[in-house]
């Protein structure tokens, strides 16, 4: 346990981050909307970002063709107007005439293929360039993130100065959706050239065209600032005159810092529940991400057999985590597919029940343990150790703790070494396949399966098991950009068939998807919560 010295001390240093009046001294009222994050900013680079923190933020200083409504419904952002042909393959976005970047230029269409083109290009290697090929199917994105073609024949062209013209190379009915994702959001060439290699990397670096402009910010920093940005065409709807953010991984402290009236809104742990649950100012919001664990199943001989793998899976106790250690209001989880993001057209949730496949996917010690002796014949072991990464935050390494506890009771034999890490490493590490167990998490880019399914193909970035399996690559294909692809209710079926080989080969191990338990102050209205992409949005923010 933290000293009560030590805790105080880093409350004190919060204080002084943002400024605030001495003992004694009188607060000016502030507009200014003073916001906890759990983790430190990755990336500025919206082409680069891949984690939900970064994207949060370069959405407050940069805007895409489309955003986010309140009911998370698709509007215009700086798109005036679109025109899709007849046949879905052609799209026509004229650029609001008002749009200009901080420094005083216009928004133009080249601004808009050249972010793109950045996506694609090998040389940025940009870990979310499939939004582009498989799920947006922009026009010879594929090939030219093969290396087969060069950026410039990107179906992504400038008319003129405010006319984007996007050719596809399948219809894509979600594809306006997308559009308010960072990745497709526009980079001013010339600013670009001006600062090179070092895009992203301070306020400096980076240029907005959004609703707030970044301030003050150094890579991995704890505290940053954004300030309003007058010269955005909505700026007359901001009411806020900026925002304060505060990476604090300890809980406790995050709390004492809202007590103390330096945060307005922050995150808890589920231990802090009890405390706060009576207070009006608490709340649950489902935040969208599944929590799991990834196994290395290509490169750990005891995890490339299914066995081990089926007796971890079997071995969790979901119900008891989010009960007794995560007590935030999110859900034990039983699929790779979350509930209640993705609905049909009937308006019908993708997940029918949590516990859809509980013959593949549930908690059954006994069941584990059949398993587990299996594994055990198999690989003529008795003994295994694994070594799991986790974030360094309270909750995740509140969990890991009971994982570990849960197998090791379940799995006689088994020891689980836990190595955390802050999350910009335990990224990187799985991205360089440096682990053998991963407690990591996805949050839906855009509402539809795929944000999910298209990690396990073959090759994918996110596949971080490196798992392969030929006919769950072919029912992919078929819904992307096969004879599925426009049959909603066949491509439904068939993506639900895909969902079940993951349960099946045991890829993943679903624990949870995510509700934030938070306190936002009650002089706070207006912060937009989405369970996909962008998961808090600050423009019709007030504090009154």
């Amino acid at each position: 346990m933290k000293s009560l010295f030590k805790c105080a001390a880093l409350v004190l240093s919060a204080l002084s981050v943002f400024g605030l009046a001495s003992c004694g001294e009188k607060k000016a009222k502030s507009n200014v909307l003073n916001v906890m994050v759990e983790v430190e900013v990755a990336s500025l680079d919206p082409q680069q970002a891949t984690d939900g923190t970064s994207f949060e933020v370069i959405a407050n200083f940069t805007d895409g063709l489309k955003q986010m409504a309140g009911d998370g419904s698709t509007i215009n952002a700086l798109c005036a107007e679109e025109a899709v042909s007849q046949d879905g393959l052609t799209y026509t976005f004229k650029i609001r005439e008002d749009a200009n970047w901080a420094n005083g230029e216009p928004v133009t269409a080249d601004d808009f293929v050249f972010g793109w083109q950045r996506a694609v290009d090998p040389k940025i290697a940009s870990e979310y360039a499939y939004m582009l090929s498989d799920i947006g199917q922009v026009k010879n994105a594929a090939k030219i993130i093969a290396g087969e073609l060069p950026v410039e024949e990107l179906g992504a062209k400038a008319l003129d100065a405010k006319t984007l013209q996007v050719q596809l190379e399948v219809p894509v009915s979600y594809f306006d959706s997308i559009l308010y994702f960072p990745t497709f959001y526009p980079v001013n060439r010339k600013f670009y050239e001006s600062v090179g290699d070092k895009f992203g990397t301070s306020a400096d670096t980076v240029l907005s065209n959004g609703a707030f402009v970044l301030t003050d910010y150094q890579p991995a920093a704890l505290a940053f600032s954004l300030k309003k940005n007058d010269k955005y065409y909505d700026a007359a709807k901001i009411k806020l005159d900026g925002l304060n953010y505060q990476v604090l991984k300890d809980s406790q402290q995050a709390l004492m810092a809202y007590q103390n009236g330096t945060l307005d809104i922050v995150k808890l742990s589920g231990d802090q529940v009890d405390q706060v649950k009576d207070d009006p100012e608490f709340k649950t919001i489902g935040a969208g991400y599944l929590w799991y664990i990834s196994p290395m199943i290509d490169k750990v001989p005891a995890l490339q057999n299914l066995n081990m793998r089926k007796a971890f899976t079997f071995a969790l106790d979901r119900e008891s985590i989010v009960k007794n250690v995560v007590k935030d209001g999110s859900m034990a989880a039983y699929t790779p597919v979350p509930a209640e993001f993705a609905y049909n057209e009937n308006g019908e949730d993708f997940i029918t029940a949590q516990k859809e496949y509980p013959e593949l996917c549930d908690f059954d010690a006994s069941k584990a343990l059949e398993y587990y002796n299996k594994a055990k014949a198999e690989l003529g072991k008795d003994k295994f150790d694994f070594e799991m990464i986790v974030d360094d935050t309270t909750v995740q390494q509140n969990v890991a703790a009971v994982i570990k506890e849960q197998i090791e009771k379940t799995l006689p034999g088994v020891t689980i070494n836990l190595r955390v890490e802050p999350k910009k490493q335990r990224v990187q590490d799985m991205q360089d396949g440096n682990f053998e167990l991963a407690f990591t998490r996805w949050g839906p880019d855009y509402a539809d399966p795929m944000t999910y399914l298209g990690m396990w193909i073959t090759n994918n970035s996110n596949n971080y098991g490196l798992w392969s399996n030929s006919a769950y690559d072919a029912l992919i294909e078929s819904c992307v950009t096969g004879k599925y692809a426009q049959m909603p209710k066949e491509r439904w079926e068939t993506l639900k068939a895909a969902e079940k080989i993951v349960l099946e080969d045991t890829v993943i191990f679903p624990l949870y998807q995510q509700a934030d338990a938070c306190m936002v102050k009650a002089n706070v209205n207006g912060i937009e919560f989405h369970p996909v992409a962008l998961n808090r949005v600050y423009k019709n923010t007030t504090k009154n």
